[in-house]
């Protein structure tokens, strides 16, 4: 019962006598985080944000001012109206709660000093690597919530969602229940009522051990971001020798692609294992080569020397060659070119799909961005017609 005192008192996050400001929703998690940092002594305030997006929005603010009123705890209340969202933008909207939830948080802190504390437990952790490992590969996905993120901290991570219902009833504390949280719609609530009861009849421990093995991982890419610093030091962060490159391992070599390219970016991005091997590739063709990554991001390849920069604005990415069967990155396309037989052109098939003769295209075509004065001709048109008319009639803005 008094798992969750225990791991955040272990957690060194929540401290006697400085201030901390927690993130109140009503739901057990909080409850049960408010009511663990007022026991460990820390100067607490508490911040709920109403959304306005169901009936019960307004209880939830009820009972959090209640709650804090019992524990003479400050409490503000910042109301924000999401419920004018398009209907069905389901995921959309959860991230934007987040955001105004952080926002009003670093706010609040910025002026009264301090943390502030989210509710996230080892139950949140399994179900956001379980979600990440389904939709993004990578090592990165498996990494999880972190126990502090700048003023962000986290203090329950190391216990389930179990343990604070259990806390909040040994404790007669009252809480609300979200209908968002089963709410098929939302990814998060497929796993959570969906995939984590298969997994937890596989093993009780699961959402644990899948936390924990999260964290193991965090503790590890402390190791491998040492190991790509070290690597750039020696080859150099702004002009890469693509042989010396080679020389490392493969799974080095992506982790250090991945650093360079993010730098150029300025901000955190994905690279696939194709896109560092189309990346290593580039040597192989001789002269300057260039390859866009997507994002404004572009790796050149100039008398074997790699290098990242972010393109300019609007700048189209470079023609590449397209082998017939075969494919190609083409700035954030993926683009492939298959010989299909006269019986399976459909009219009005996929709109990213184009059946083209392959008598007029030969083995090899080039994949280009438009330029002035380029035609098509359209079979059953019995001529020809520009792409600025086609994108005139489809409505195309100019870029």
């Amino acid at each position: 019962m008094e798992r969750p005192l225990e791991a955040a008192r272990s957690s060194g996050l929540v401290r006697a006598g400085e201030p901390l400001l927690v993130l109140l929703s009503g739901g057990v998690d909080s409850v049960c985080l408010l009511e663990v940092c007022v026991r460990l002594g820390a100067r607490v305030s508490a911040l709920h944000v109403n959304y306005r997006l169901r009936g019960g929005a307004d209880g939830d603010e009820t009972l959090c001012k209640e709650l804090c009123t019992r524990f003479e705890v400050p409490v503000a209340v910042e109301r924000v109206n999401l419920a004018a969202a398009e209907p069905g933008a389901t995921g959309n909207l959860q991230a934007e709660a987040r955001d105004a939830r952080y926002a009003f948080a670093e706010a609040h802190v910025a002026r009264d000093g301090g943390d502030y504390a989210a509710a996230h437990t080892a139950s949140d952790q399994a179900e956001t690597v379980l979600y990440r490992l389904a939709v993004s590969p990578g090592r990165r996905a498996l990494l999880g919530m972190e126990a502090r993120r700048g003023r962000l901290v986290r203090p329950l991570l190391e216990v389930t969602r179990s343990d604070t219902r259990a806390y909040c009833e040994a404790r007669e504390l009252p809480w609300r229940e979200d209908p968002s949280n089963a709410d098929p719609r939302f990814a998060r609530a497929r796993v959570r009522h969906e995939v984590l009861p298969v997994l937890r009849a596989l093993s009780p421990a699961a959402e644990r051990t899948i936390a924990e093995t999260s964290l193991l991982l965090s503790d590890e890419q402390e190791v491998l971001e040492a190991a790509v610093d070290e690597a750039l030091a020696r080859l150099g962060e702004q002009a890469i020798p693509l042989a010396e490159l080679r020389r490392l391992p493969a799974g080095l070599v992506r982790l250090l692609l991945r650093r360079v390219a993010e730098d150029a970016a300025g901000e955190p991005r994905s690279l696939s294992r194709a896109e560092a091997d189309a990346v290593l590739a580039l040597g192989e063709r001789g002269g300057t080569q260039a390859l866009d990554l997507g994002g404004g991001v572009r790796a050149v390849v100039e008398y074997g020397v790699l290098r990242f920069s972010r393109a300019r604005e609007g700048e189209p990415p470079a023609p590449v060659r397209l082998p017939v069967p075969g494919s190609v990155r083409f700035g954030g396309w993926e683009v492939e070119a298959r010989p299909i037989g006269t019986e399976n052109v459909r009219a009005g098939g996929e709109a990213e799909d184009a059946a083209v003769s392959l008598a007029a295209l030969g083995d090899v075509v080039t994949v280009r961005a438009w330029q002035a004065g380029d035609r098509m001709r359209p079979v059953g048109l019995g001529g020809s017609k520009s792409l600025q008319d086609l994108f005139t009639d489809r409505k195309v803005p100019r870029g």
